[in-house]
């Protein structure tokens, strides 16, 4: 059964349009509450730095306090400092206002339940139950209480820090970081800092509606000139709450999210210390599984989305994964993808081996890849047409062993999403264009 607001990271939109208002956040607080803290409890709640992130804050509060639930008011922090201080605070719901990497005129509201985990589908669709209602108001004696908590900064940080290895510091490195005018733009400076890292910040200066804007993880473009401009040793960009990083090598090269899980992933085998498999999605680059397998590192793919990712990963035994837009999981320091401790575990790689960042993603070719969406007029299930796996089949064929085609429906529009990627970059664009032909000629 699907959902009608909770997409695959909570629920998210454009402010002002439904459902990003006041008054429906209002009523998925007191829907929230009364599954998940039925009879009272504590709820944290954190935020990015966008201008309607205090609106939304106001709601929330009212709804939850309304409700019965205490409210600890986190102030602007990334959502895997949500997921950490939940369980530090040990409180029994972690709520952060967030839309992630979209820009500032949209925003979202997700959970982590009591253990800084995201909720599941079963508790989505409980929590969707009671948005048919209008939202509780207690009496007064069983009403909760809020108030701010100003540490909370400071202890993430010192989470964070905690998260490298014995004896590993940041010492004599330059860091240019760039925290997308979003909620790591503290925290980021600041960790870095503490661990002896010479730090030239970008993307620090939030005004409430430049996140994501022309800068983090989905524009680096400013990082990539800026690191060899000021001869920094390495860049590291965040979205705008946290939760992905990608990185900058000493030359200005871009590094993404499957070659930051190469270099995790070999430095551990090379310690010994590889736990289970390294889990990617059915999007990850070829070159990194191939890289993988030439290690003697078991690889398998999941399907799109971060918690997929960390079901495979608790099935299988993992405990590094991700996707490759940077959205990683390093389960045996934190329990969800945080973009600065992935990047605190890259850089202490650097510094043990004593090697640039270039070189550690030297062994993992990227193959070239080459996405093409098509719109159709209705959803469409592509594994369900033959005339679509009629041509996939015969492009398979013709990439043989050194490519791969993916085709997936979308799950917020009607769009399928035609990827094709091989060793020749020619070939991968012709056959992305002639498979997307034919699923449009299919949906017509």
């Amino acid at each position: 059964m699907g959902k009608n607001f909770f997409g695959t990271d909570g629920v998210r939109g454009r402010v002002g349009h439904d459902p990003m208002n006041a008054d429906f956040t209002m009523r998925l607080a007191s829907a929230a509450a009364q599954v998940l803290v039925p009879k009272g409890g504590t709820v944290v709640i954190g935020k990015d730095t966008r201008l309607s992130g205090y609106m939304f804050e106001s709601a929330l509060e009212a709804g939850f306090v309304a409700a019965g639930a205490d409210v600890l008011l986190l102030g602007p922090l990334p959502t895997p400092a949500i997921a950490r201080l939940t369980q530090e605070f040990d409180a029994d719901l972690g709520v952060v206002i967030s839309a992630s990497h979209n820009l500032f005129f949209d925003n979202g509201i997700k959970f982590f339940d009591r253990s800084g985990s995201k909720l599941t589908d079963e508790i989505e669709h409980k929590i969707e139950e009671h948005l048919k209602n209008r939202a509780i108001t207690l009496e007064s004696q069983s009403l909760g209480k809020a108030k701010r908590i100003d540490t909370a900064r400071i202890r993430y940080q010192d989470f964070c820090i905690s998260s490298m290895p014995d004896g590993v510091d940041l010492d004599g490195l330059k860091v240019v970081f760039d925290g997308a005018n979003g909620a790591g733009y503290k925290v980021g400076p600041r960790t870095l800092m503490g661990l002896g890292a010479d730090v030239i910040p970008l993307g620090c200066s939030p005004n409430g509606k430049n996140i994501n804007d022309g800068c983090g993880s989905t524009e680096p473009e400013l990082l990539q000139v800026t690191v060899p401009a000021v001869k920094a040793d390495v860049g590291v960009a965040l979205d705008g709450d946290g939760d992905r990083v990608v990185m900058v090598d000493e030359s200005g090269t871009l590094v993404d999210g499957d070659q930051l899980l190469y270099v995790l992933a070999t430095a551990r085998k090379d310690k010994g210390s590889l736990k289970g498999p390294v889990v990617g999605t059915v999007m990850s680059n070829l070159g990194l599984e191939h890289a993988l397998k030439a290690r003697d590192i078991d690889f398998r793919r999941a399907a799109v989305g971060d918690r997929y990712v960390l079901e495979m990963l608790r099935e299988s035994g993992g405990v590094i994964g991700g996707e490759t837009s940077g959205h990683m999981l390093v389960l045996d320091k934190t329990t969800t993808g945080d973009g600065l401790i992935s990047a605190l575990q890259v850089l202490a790689v650097m510094k043990e081996t004593g090697k640039p960042l270039s070189e550690l993603v030297a062994g993992m070719p990227r193959y070239p890849q080459t996405m093409i969406n098509v719109r159709t007029e209705q959803r469409l299930d592509p594994g369900k047409s033959p005339e679509i796996q009629n041509a996939v089949a015969i492009a398979e064929g013709e990439l043989a062993d050194k490519g791969r085609v993916v085709l997936r429906a979308s799950g917020t529009e009607p769009v399928i999403r035609v990827m094709v990627e091989g060793q020749d970059e020619v070939q991968v664009v012709s056959l992305a264009k002639r498979l997307a032909s034919v699923v449009k000629k299919t949906a017509a």
